[in-house]
């Protein structure tokens, strides 16, 4: 299996474009949690090796590139994007909106970035392209994508130790079986996304009883 590469990066210090940022998200569909964006620039004379997509490494291998990252790159910068901001402006808007905070908050503004997927988000501090399936092809992007993962993947699991009850620590808020039974028993935190199907019909700042969100909950599928 081919493997993220930096020759894309290359090209564009070649052609005067540097720094370049890799911009890559975690948690675009869970039920809840935030969404979390990451932009890193890695340091072309010390790149890390073994970086690839966070979702064909396991989660050991994630928590040790994760170190490595943050100690070779040049900078490195995460946002996170709300279960409320979601809801308020929908999933696509939240992560757009939580990669130019990503990018911005970089400690050395970026020249070029290049985001993973399709969507460009308007407004970015530099330029940028997109790369479909970039965290396989990009080694920055590789870099955003562990780093995104590794944080969020963490927030989730110390608000699992807060909040026992929804098990967010073995699910990280995605649909499993135990997660949406734990929503039916003890119905939906603050944490999550009501903008969300199944958790839809509980409208976020609505003026519903506890209880009555807690009847929505329980009607929830567990199929």
């Amino acid at each position: 299996m081919n493997k993220p590469h930096f020759r894309i990066e290359r090209r564009h210090i070649k052609d005067g474009r540097w720094p370049v940022a890799g911009i890559d998200e975690a948690g675009r569909g869970p039920l809840a949690g935030p969404v979390a964006v990451a932009a890193v620039i890695l340091d072309p004379e010390n790149l890390p090796r073994g970086l690839n997509d966070s979702k064909v490494l396991d989660a050991q291998e994630r928590e040790r590139l994760y170190e490595i990252i943050l100690s070779k790159a040049i900078c490195v910068s995460v946002a996170l994007a709300s279960a409320r901001e979601i809801d308020r402006i929908n999933i696509r808007q939240a992560t757009l909106a939580g990669m130019r905070r990503a990018a911005a908050g970089l400690s050395i503004r970026p020249v070029h970035a290049l985001v993973d997927g399709s969507d460009l988000p308007a407004g970015l501090c530099c330029g940028a392209e997109t790369i479909i399936k970039g965290d396989g092809t990009s080694m920055s992007i590789a870099a955003a994508s562990i780093v995104a993962k590794v944080t969020r993947d963490r927030l989730m699991r110390r608000l699992g130790d807060r909040h026992p009850a929804y098990g967010f620590g073995q699910h990280a808020g995605y649909a499993t079986r135990a997660h949406l039974a734990a929503i039916a028993e003890h119905g939906p935190s603050p944490f999550h996304r009501f903008s969300f199907s199944p958790l839809k019909p509980v409208q976020a700042g609505s003026n519903e009883s506890e209880n009555e969100r807690r009847l929505i909950a329980a009607s929830l599928t567990l199929s």
